[in-house]
């Protein structure tokens, strides 16, 4: 008995329906892959690019059960100005003292020590936010 061959013969008939597919899912898959990388490269430069204050804490002291010094360095443009939030947390993590250092226009670094009041001894203070208005 012969042999039945179940297959096309290579080339003659052109590219089969699933090679169609394959070849559509791979341009439709690498152009949906450069609009992704597009939207994540925008909002980076739109975070980056859009803050007009940033700041950091250079380092603390905890003076007392009521206070913590905070070593605080700004860097922002020329014309914004807006505030700064600061806290001071317990050992056991609860927020034991809050402050908003306000920031002016003029200059485009402050290097600034503050005092954060505090209800109970703090063992750390952190920057929560700066917001430009």
């Amino acid at each position: 008995m012969a042999a039945v061959r179940e297959q096309l013969a290579e080339g003659r008939y052109g590219r089969s329906a699933d090679d169609r597919a394959d070849r559509k899912l791979k341009i439709v898959g690498a152009g949906l892959g450069v609009a992704l990388l597009g939207v994540i490269g925008w909002f980076g430069y739109d975070y980056i690019a859009g803050q007009k204050i940033s700041a950091e804490v250079i380092k603390f002291s905890v003076t007392s059960d009521t206070e913590v010094q905070v070593h605080l360095e700004v860097r922002k443009d020329a014309d914004a100005s807006g505030s700064c939030t600061l806290r001071s947390r317990s050992a056991d993590g609860s927020e034991v003292g809050r402050l908003d250092v306000a920031v002016r226009q003029g200059r485009t670094r402050i290097d600034e020590v503050v005092k954060v009041r505090t209800t109970a001894r703090g063992t750390s203070a952190e920057l929560v936010q700066c917001t430009a208005r």
